[in-house]
């Protein structure tokens, strides 16, 4: 280790009399060392330790006020994500002693009177290991960031993912994409509204967009047909759900597989009714019965080249009817009692909004879009 990085180690000597102050002092000093502070008054060890972060604390057992041991229980209190370097001043060579200091946590002793050559080895020992010690901290305080921005470039690129999925899914059929980014907001808020810890509400958000992923399965013929869809062609519809799913089975990401459950349950109904797996009641994971309840409040809410957007009053209502049947009636309640909530959400991300910024940056990029064919059949246009 550099030679001058260990004589401008900082030092902190403690001590109640002057005198052994004074000769520790001319020690160091005569020894090269250039930062060396001191105190008579254990009080105010604690503080000194913050302003200085010392290197090394030489410290006396035996001093009024507060004694070497309370000081050292001061200290823990301080580097609690490290030891505290102290070594020992001591007149007292029982073994009773020693160990209790240990135990305090110290990490070399000093008896009094002390061998000046002694002395010196076990302070420049300590120092040496002080600062070996402090590199590798940093270090690995280092490369602790370093893996904290890796670890958030890499779920930036697994988020970008998936919206794309969900654009790749959506592309073809919406006008502005804006139903799947308000509907993912209102799954999260319908969310958080029951209970949810924030950390899966944030998830929730970003796996919903995913729910109809397996539409790009379905042939275009029957996606993108206008008016009503045969029995057969709304069977392959259907479809989807299993497709999504499996697109999106396999990962060992918690986003990736809530995504696939979402996929898979998001059109089963509470009654037994729905489909893929005709799953009744609470069989139905929680996260499809949120996004189905929100995908439809959205697609029932807006405006489409097929239909005219419902009042809201007149969506409540119909989701009133439908709740027990269609939708988990706890979630209906929930829904309505965060409908401010709801309906600030669907203000902030408009069409409009998204049709402004679109000429803005001028682009006509859509976004991630919906479709007609996935609402429920009482939704569907008439051929």
């Amino acid at each position: 280790m550099d030679e001058a990085r260990i004589r401008d180690a900082r030092i902190l000597v403690v001590d109640d009399l002057e005198l052994n102050i004074k000769l520790l002092e001319n020690l160091l000093a005569e020894a090269g060392y250039r930062r060396v502070f001191s105190t008579t008054d254990a009080r105010q060890v604690a503080e000194l330790y913050r302003e200085l972060s010392p290197d090394l604390v030489l410290l006396d057992l035996h001093m009024p006020h507060r004694n070497g041991f309370q000081v050292m229980e001061d200290l823990r209190e301080i580097e609690r994500d490290s030891y505290i370097p102290v070594l020992v001043l001591t007149g007292l060579p029982d073994h009773a002693t020693r160990l209790r200091a240990l135990e305090a946590g110290a990490r070399d002793f000093l008896s009094k009177p002390f061998e000046h050559i002694e002395a010196l080895t076990r302070i420049r020992n300590m120092i040496e290991v002080r600062l070996l010690h402090n590199d590798v901290r940093e270090q690995n305080r280092h490369l602790e960031e370093k893996v904290r921005e890796r670890t958030h470039q890499l779920r930036e690129t697994q988020l970008e993912i998936v919206r794309r999925l969900g654009r790749a899914a959506e592309y073809r059929d919406n006008v502005t994409g804006m139903h799947v980014i308000r509907m993912s907001h209102y799954c999260a808020e319908l969310a958080r509204a029951i209970g949810w810890k924030e950390e899966a509400c944030e998830m929730l958000l970003h796996a919903s967009p995913m729910h109809d992923i397996g539409k790009i399965g379905i042939p275009d013929r029957i996606l993108l047909k206008e008016g009503k869809l045969t029995a057969e062609e709304w069977e392959v519809m259907k479809s989807h759900a299993a497709i999504g799913a499996e697109l999106l089975s396999g990962s060992t990401s918690p986003l990736m597989q809530m995504a696939m459950e979402i996929a898979l349950s998001h059109h089963e109904k509470w009654d037994g009714s729905g489909y893929p797996q005709g799953l009744k009641g609470e069989e139905i994971p929680i996260v499809g019965r949120i996004v189905a309840l929100c995908d439809v409040f959205d697609a029932l809410t807006t405006e489409r080249p097929y239909k005219q957007a419902w009042p809201v009053e007149d969506v409540i209502a119909e989701l009133d009817r439908q709740s027990g049947k269609h939708f988990d009636p706890d979630l209906v309640e929930t829904f309505k009692s965060i409908l401010p909530k709801i309906l600030q959400i669907r203000e902030r991300y408009t069409e409009r909004a998204a049709t402004a910024a679109a000429k803005y940056s001028g682009s006509h990029q859509r976004l991630i879009p919906d479709e007609k064919h996935h609402l429920p059949p009482y939704f569907q246009p008439q051929s």
